[in-house]
């Protein structure tokens, strides 16, 4: 393979699944989509319930663990820097190494141990060694969980399995808050925090052990030459006729790509600029994902709340309607998916989110009420609502669907490192900026953050709807990210 240019040397392997319509399949495929969509999500949800129990732990174990300020934010961010940051390469890595399952094998275990951990911890040193475990788990889960059903779907149904993904991740946030607001019911006890914590084990066996009935990806078969796998794992989920034809498309690019593979992600990085450009778009998507504020608002809500004035108890019940609102969202969300192109609904919800924030700022200078309390919860609920309707959901799957395949595991890991780093970054510099500024202000920054992220959006972004993972390779290949394809095929349907 020559470091030639794409304009010297261009590619047309296409596949005609780009454009399906949705094929019917039998009851047994289906079955086995669902199954493996379950199981693998089981990671997404474990991401959500171990970043979003926090929450509410936080309000008993300051006294339990004697937290300052700093150990407080040390304990929140640790999960998130250097734990999810570095899982993420770690989860890169081990998607390309060991595959997709054994990846996901991996993390199981990693958010089974760091559950135990935090749950026992006697300490902020020990608590905060099984918060980064858990976060190894959290970054690896999160590269491997949307890369693997991507990489399994059908193209036609692409856009909603991988976005399932994310709708675990939001019922684990939600079943976090819930759990933190019945336990605090239940137990009357300063240890509470826990069972809060601890009961995140129970998901990571049903992980540990679902895994071990799935197959790995057929396009991970492909690139290391084991093609009877390839087509095995195929006719797990189509027809005979749709994964021949799928078929013969993933070996002809797994065997060019590995042909002119330079061996190693790295070299291949350096040796081409198509690919050095996906890399710095999934950066760049990773970085305004997070850049909306989000984790803000499920890692600090009670926080917040508690802050207008209202009590501990009522800012945890409060703070479940934002998992609920996440759900909605994200549900919706996936409704939009399948009958919508992606870049309007990423710009749709920049705007949304930059106006949120707007409302957000605005309402702390009101003089402090019960009104002002319930508004300021309003504004958080609107920030999520277009977050995950129109943005958590796009941006995961835009990352699973653009990187080439010889690099897409570690292509993945370098996005969502980034990902966690932007996100460690802002949980840990929220509560002192809005020591600093103030909340009004904090939350004005975040409105005009989410003007630049939109402008990005509209230059960058492609239009990936309705297209197989190779069509895409093949566009990035021969065109710079200003001339992507920004518009889904005629007559799509699904995906």
């Amino acid at each position: 393979m020559t470091a030639s240019s794409p304009k010297e040397r261009p590619m047309s392997i296409h596949s005609s699944s780009g454009t399906s319509t949705g094929a019917r399949r039998s009851p047994a495929h289906n079955r086995f989509l669902v199954k493996l969509t379950v199981i693998s999500t089981l990671g997404g949800l474990l991401f959500g319930y171990d970043t979003g129990v926090i929450s509410g732990a936080l309000l008993y174990m300051r006294d339990d663990l004697a937290l300052t300020t700093f150990t407080e934010a040390v304990v929140v961010s640790s999960l998130l820097f250097p734990g999810a940051a570095f899982g993420a390469l770690l989860g890169g890595k081990l998607a390309d190494r060991l595959g997709r399952k054994g990846s996901l094998l991996v993390c199981a275990g990693l958010f089974l141990f760091g559950a135990l951990i935090c749950a026992i911890a006697p300490n902020v040193a020990i608590m905060t060694g099984g918060r980064i475990l858990l976060g190894f788990g959290v970054g690896a889960a999160a590269v491997t969980c949307p890369l693997y059903l991507a990489e399994m779907a059908p193209a036609d149904r692409r856009g909603r399995m991988v976005t399932i993904n994310e709708l675990m991740i939001v019922t684990g946030q939600f079943l976090a808050f819930a759990m933190n607001a019945l336990l605090d019911a239940v137990i009357e006890d300063a240890n509470v925090w826990r069972w809060m914590l601890g009961i995140a084990t129970i998901p990571a066996i049903a992980l540990l052990v679902g895994m071990f009935f799935l197959p790995d990806s057929p396009r991970w078969y492909a690139v290391r030459g084991r093609f009877e796998d390839t087509r095995r794992v195929l006719g797990l989920s189509r027809d005979p006729a749709e994964a021949s034809e799928e078929y013969n498309v993933i070996v002809e690019h797994a065997k060019r790509d590995t042909s002119e593979d330079k061996g190693a992600a790295l070299r291949d990085l350096r040796a081409f600029p198509w690919m050095r450009r996906i890399l710095w778009l999934g950066c760049g998507l990773a970085t305004v994902q997070q850049a909306t504020g989000i984790n803000t608002v499920n890692y600090y809500a009670p926080t917040i709340l508690e802050s207008t004035g209202l009590g501990a108890s009522a800012s945890l019940i409060l703070t479940i309607t934002v998992g609920v609102v996440a759900i909605i969202g994200t549900i919706l969300g996936i409704v939009l998916i399948g009958r919508h192109n992606r870049r309007p609904l990423l710009l749709a919800g920049f705007t949304g989110v930059a106006a949120g924030h707007a409302v957000l700022g605005l309402s702390f200078l009101l003089p402090e009420s019960g009104f002002r309390s319930y508004l300021i919860l309003a504004a958080m609920l609107l920030v999520v609502f277009f977050v995950q309707t129109f943005i958590g959901t796009l941006v995961w799957l835009l990352l699973s669907e653009i990187f080439p395949m010889t690099i897409r595991g570690f292509a993945m890991g370098i996005a969502v490192f980034v990902l966690w780093t932007v996100n460690a970054a802002i949980s840990f510099a929220f509560p002192p900026l809005v020591e600093a500024l103030g909340a009004s202000l904090t939350f004005g920054l975040f409105a005009l953050v989410n003007v630049g992220s939109l402008v990005f959006v509209k230059k960058f972004a492609p239009e990936t709807r309705g297209r197989s993972l190779e069509e895409l390779e093949d566009d990035f290949r021969t065109h710079d990210l200003a001339e992507v394809a920004h518009e889904a095929p005629v007559s799509v349907r699904g995906g």
